[in-house]
């Protein structure tokens, strides 16, 4: 038999190649979440809340279909779960949820 030469798989590439603004690519601090939804569609605000201030502000909308919105859950998990393996368990502190909006809930 004739030598066969050996391909290097190619390392695998998204889909489609991102393009990233740069006034995206700083990002944007969040430590509140509101999700809403009707039969069509997820709302997703971001926002921010200072201590001493009432309510918070929404820095970010991301509008989504059911399905991304459940594409996003499963992603989203098994990047958590990833994270755990690394660096160990995310502990959400056992203690009552504060006054306001504040923080992200369950």
């Amino acid at each position: 038999m004739a030598d066969e030469k050996k391909k290097k798989p190619e390392p695998e590439r998204p889909l489609v190649e991102p393009e990233m603004p740069d006034e995206v690519a700083d990002g944007a601090y969040a430590n509140v979440a509101q999700i809403v939804f009707s039969p069509a569609e997820f709302v997703f605000d971001f926002g921010r809340a200072v201590p001493g201030r009432k309510g918070f502000k929404i820095i970010s909308r991301i509008i989504t279909t059911p399905l991304h919105a459940k594409q996003f859950l499963l992603t989203l998990s098994e990047n958590v779960s990833r994270f755990e393996d690394q660096f160990g368990e995310i502990k959400i502190p056992q203690r009552p949820e504060p006054a306001g909006p504040e923080g992200f809930r369950q």
